[in-house]
């Protein structure tokens, strides 16, 4: 950012026409609001006005600063509204300046109410220690308007920004400006519909891109869809300087540079040394194969070193935090990194952002796109996630995977070392990599029947098994107990335990084998007694299932975390002396099939031996973004489950 900012101070110089004066300082609102209640009188919550405009500028002192404005107005009628939006919280820190900030409240009836300076008020965090500013209303009844003003100057924030016009309600009257110096280019992309900025050619003194709109629909937000994603919102980002003829400002190019030298810059003698000492701990066998090495140094690096939450010199230092055992983000990160290159792994650098944010554009570069890190190993083609301590190699979060980054790669021509930026697929992890299976043997009392007798053993996989089996060295013996318990309790709360025990208990096997958890248990709840019937829900044995409801059209796409899959096999002795007269209910076949591959199915089916019953219920999703389209099929899958979960078996003395 430094040297950036030296370059621009550089090119101010060869601008031909002056600054004119800054935009905001001939910006008001009007004097007198006039907002028509009889417009919205239907409405809990709308936003009568947004008005958001930035300004990339030089001072007279030659300082490129950027002015950021927001006006809007919303109108509150509701108690819901007015409890949402008596707060207004202000971009604000100690590295920016607040220049303008105003506040008023209009009353049904007329009335103007203005906050004066009392009600802007100041707090600080009490965790993170920052300061931040907001306006306080006082005053609003149903049918208020709110209206605020401020201009905020700060570091320009150039490289890439992101502006979201979209909400759950009704917007009116858009308008989005940016302007900057004749010389400074910017580059603009509209999302999910957003109509696009236009270029303003007459002004000749600076650049001005904008656009307005007359209204934008409410979005709501709808289950399992990645609202952030799917609003409409605009990226913009600095191009090129025609001043001194420089393209490609937020090349990848230079970002994958720059980021390689930083990470992989020579290490000292005495650092070395250190590195070496820590790599004796972690006890590596040498003919160890490479899967076992990076989960090693993982398991090492995230037992044994601090994640601070703030960032500092010393927290990315080496020295300091291999003796100390603290690291920021950025101090872990260089830390993995010297541990593969003093050990030859080769690894490459991802940079993407969560899928719940937004999904990763590969076709317009802007450093919002790089805001998570990842590390892929192309021998294992893996992940490993630095700075997630939830997250374990070959399991990065899920909202990370299934999207495009940038992979920084060292490529070496003769002695001379540099880096290489590309962007491609993170692919998700398959779904038969991150399973939750279920066998469950069931025997009836044979005095009475309506008693059951069941063994679980519950095996889980990936990101199923990540929730506990990487810690679970760490879980005392009596939370181990309420862990295994909690399996069956969470059938019904009314079991009686009567064994448990574990598997694959030790968290270095998390990503090698399944851990499992194995019950015997007791339970008059799924069995009830109807004149000489008895009815067993055999469907509550795999517990509650979500269920999707749709009253409405389907809008959003939909996306879930991870692929995965369900196995269940349910064994049951029937009793002697009776029958089961409703098998054909277990059956129930759904699927959804893409190009000759199902992609999404819920099958479950019965064999019957003799008074020996196996039930199969197989589950699985193989896909992870379901567009609208398909809304139906995966509604029908998914609801397969929850049906499955209904059945009951009747038995009748033959």
């Amino acid at each position: 950012m430094k040297l950036f900012k030296l370059s621009l101070l550089t090119f101010c110089l060869f601008i031909l026409t002056a600054n004119s004066q800054a935009f905001y300082k001939n910006y008001d609102w009007d004097k007198t609001p006039n907002y028509n209640t009889k417009d919205y009188a239907n409405d809990n919550l709308v936003a009568v006005k947004e008005k958001i405009t930035t300004e990339f500028f030089f001072t007279e002192d030659s300082q490129f600063v950027e002015f950021y404005l927001e006006h809007k107005t919303y109108y509150l009628n509701s108690d819901e509204a007015i409890e949402d939006y008596n707060k207004i919280y202000l971009p604000y820190d100690s590295d920016s300046e607040l220049l303008v900030n105003k506040a008023r409240v209009i009353t049904p009836s007329g009335k103007v109410i203005d906050l004066d300076d009392s009600k802007i008020l100041t707090a600080t965090n009490d965790e993170t220690k920052r300061t931040y500013k907001y306006f306080a209303f006082e005053g609003i009844e149903k049918g208020s308007f709110i209206e605020f003003m401020y201009v905020v100057k700060r570091s320009p924030v150039y490289k890439g920004k992101r502006i979201s016009f979209q909400d759950e309600f009704k917007k009116k009257n858009i308008e989005f400006d940016v302007f900057a110096p004749s010389n400074l280019v910017f580059k603009f992309k509209s999302y999910n519909g957003l109509k696009e900025v236009e270029k303003d050619t007459i002004i000749e003194t600076k650049n001005h891109w904008s656009f307005k709109l007359s209204e934008v629909e409410k979005l709501e937000e709808e289950s399992q869809a990645l609202y952030s994603a799917e609003r409409q919102f605009i990226i913009y980002a600095l191009d090129s300087n025609t001043a001194n003829n420089t393209r490609d400002i937020t090349s990848y190019a230079s970002v994958a540079q720059n980021v390689y030298n930083f990470y992989n810059a020579e290490l000292s003698k005495k650092t070395k040394n250190a590195l070496k000492r820590l790599i004796r701990e972690l006890k590596l066998e040498e003919n160890a194969d490479l899967d076992t090495k990076i989960r090693a140094i993982e398991n090492y690096i995230k037992t044994n070193i601090f994640a601070a939450e703030f960032s500092s010199d010393k927290l990315s230092n080496l020295d300091s935090i291999i003796e100390e055992k603290v690291a920021s983000e950025s101090g872990l990160i260089k830390l993995y990194i010297a541990i593969f290159n003093e050990l030859n792994i080769k690894h490459n650098m991802v940079f993407t952002c969560s899928r719940k944010f937004m999904h990763f554009d590969k076709e317009f570069e802007a450093n919002i796109f790089l805001q998570d890190i990842i590390i892929y190993f192309p021998k294992t083609k893996k992940y490993l996630a630095p700075n997630e301590n939830e997250s374990r190699y070959g399991f990065p979060p899920g909202y990370l995977t299934d999207t495009y980054g940038l992979f920084i790669k060292q490529v070496k021509v003769g002695d001379f070392v540099s880096a290489v930026g590309k962007i491609k697929k993170i692919k998700p992890v398959d779904a038969s990599h991150s399973t939750d299976n279920m066998i469950i043997n069931v025997n009836f009392d044979s005095d009475d029947i309506s008693t059951t007798y069941i063994n679980l053993k519950r095996s889980m996989s990936g990101y199923y098994g990540m929730f506990i089996h990487p810690y679970i060295d760490l879980v005392k013996p009596e939370d181990k107990k309420e862990l295994i318990e909690g399996f069956a309790k969470n059938l019904n709360e009314g079991v009686t335990i009567n064994k448990i025990k574990m598997e694959n208990d030790k968290s270095e096997l998390f990503g090698i084998k399944p851990i499992v958890f194995d019950i015997d248990f007791t339970s008059d709840a799924f069995v009830e007694k109807a004149g000489k019937k008895y009815l067993f829900k055999v469907g509550e044995l795999i517990g509650s299932q979500m269920e999707l409801y749709q009253e409405k059209e389907r809008v959003l796409s939909l996306e879930n975390e991870f692929q995965r899959s369900y196995e269940r096999t349910i064994n049951i002795t029937i009793p002697e002396g009776y029958t089961i007269v409703n098998l054909d209910e277990i059956n129930i076949d759904n699927e959804f099939e893409k190009n000759g591959k199902i992609l999404l199915s819920f099958k479950s089916y019965y064999e019957l031996d003799d008074n020996l019953l196996k039930i199969t219920a197989n589950e699985y999703y193989k896909i992870n973004k379901i567009p609208v389209t398909i809304y139906e099929d995966y509604r029908r899958v998914i609801n397969s489950a929850a049906d499955f979960n209904k059945i009951t078996l009747l038995l009748i003395k033959e």
